[in-house]
């Protein structure tokens, strides 16, 4: 037997051998999603969303960068090597035209507690009010609600709040393209599989198609990360959501209380969040699933040093995260939105010219200064994508500088199993 003819032989008993594993991997590692995520998502509780509230909070956020724009530009010009009134003029373009990347209508601890006539009022409220924007063209690229737990003491309040909004959502002849709700504090994979369950059967009470309703797990227990055997349950969790899951939310502050983090260090950058989210990102990579950070609570309101503290706070903390491939956090308040696209602006706009360089090189196989491999040059158009999805990058000079338009950017950036 030739040496071919042995190779073929042996690849047809490897190919039987490991059928089914390559169909597993292609399964739970099918590769990053092809779509657009959101750089942020602003929750507001419900009680105070209406039909206008992303005008009000672009409205909001342009006044606190009108007032204070000298101190941002400041903070700039020692944050970036980008031009502070490049980056400014981008922003308040951006202000006015997409001020909210992603909402959610928070039923859960922004919202506190109601009697439950008073919170299904606001329910239906919020799911009128979403199919309205919807249909007049106000709404923002991604939206959705964050209901209560499934934990016995506030499952039944979750349910009927999950419920409620999914038969409003339809009623109102609303979308459920891009709308996500948000199941908090999961402490166990059984709660995973239960929301798996629930979603099947509004999708079968409600008349929607298959696989309609898609949910985010917020990691905000330590039992997410670690279960009681020691393995990381998280990862668990996105195998069990039956590919209903589209997001890893790390939730700052819970996480951190129950890891027992004094209240004045409890933070992003603290290293019990670093450790939940490195393990949240290793289990989401290649499934699809996209990991977001947390927030700030310190926000950049009141006397002007507040503002310049709180911005300076919120431009470090956004940039830490983007350096660390978490592309995704929370705002809380709408004088956060000017730092929040300040930040992701100047970082995708400052490592353009490197990344489209290193691209170029790549793609012609030339020797540069930097011998990138095939998954590093991904993560390199997967940057310069990121930068055009925001707004931060336009799709011109992205063309003039890697040499290729956006949609073949996006096939490199975005491969995917099957």
């Amino acid at each position: 037997m030739s040496s071919d003819q042995l190779a073929d032989h042996l690849t047809a008993e490897l190919d039987e051998l490991l059928r089914e594993d390559d169909a597993a991997l292609v399964s739970r590692f099918p590769g990053d999603t092809a779509s657009r995520q959101p750089v942020h998502t602003v929750y507001v509780p419900a009680h105070v969303y209406d039909a206008h509230l992303v005008q009000r909070w672009g409205a909001q956020a342009r006044a606190a960068l009108t007032e204070h724009e000298a101190t941002l530009a400041e903070l700039l010009a020692s944050h970036t090597t980008v031009p502070a009134d490049q980056l400014l003029g981008l922003v308040a373009a951006k202000l006015d035209r997409e001020p909210v990347e992603d909402l959610r209508i928070d039923l859960e601890d922004g919202y506190g507690r109601h009697p439950d006539v008073e919170e299904d009022a606001h329910v239906d409220a919020a799911a009128a009010a979403l199919a309205q924007t919807q249909r007049d063209g106000t709404a923002p690229p991604f939206a959705g609600i964050r209901f209560r737990s499934f934990e016995g003491p506030t499952r039944a309040r979750g349910v009927r709040t999950l419920t409620r909004f999914v038969q409003g959502l339809h009623a109102a002849g609303g979308s459920f393209d891009r709308v996500a709700v948000t199941l908090p504090k999961v402490t166990s994979v059984a709660q995973v599989a239960a929301m798996v369950r629930v979603c099947e059967r509004l999708e079968g009470a409600v008349g929607l198609p298959d696989r309609t309703l898609r949910f985010e797990i917020q990691v905000e227990t330590p039992q997410s990360v670690l279960g009681p055997d020691g393995t990381a349950l998280v990862a668990r969790m996105i195998h069990a959501s039956d590919r209903r899951a589209s997001g890893l939310h790390y939730g700052t502050y819970d996480y951190s209380a129950f890891c027992g983090i004094p209240a004045p260090f409890q933070s992003m950058e603290h290293p019990v969040a670093d450790h939940a989210k490195l393990v949240m990102q290793a289990a989401a990579a290649g499934t699809g699933v996209r990991l977001s950070d947390g927030s700030t609570n310190i926000l950049p309101v009141g006397t002007d040093s507040q503002v310049r503290d709180g911005w300076a706070r919120h431009l470090r903390l956004v940039r830490r995260s983007l350096e660390r491939g978490y592309y995704q956090g929370w705002d809380l308040h709408p004088a956060q939105l000017p730092s929040r696209f300040a930040a992701t602006y100047a970082f995708y706009r400052e490592h353009l010219p490197a990344a489209a360089r290193r691209l170029r090189d790549y793609l012609d196989q030339v020797g540069g200064t930097v011998m990138d491999e095939p998954a590093t040059a991904r993560t390199l158009a997967d940057l310069v994508v990121r930068g055009l999805d925001c707004g931060a990058l336009g799709p011109e000079e992205v063309e003039r500088a890697v040499g290729l338009p956006a949609a073949e950017l996006e096939a490199l950036a975005r491969p995917r199993r099957a």
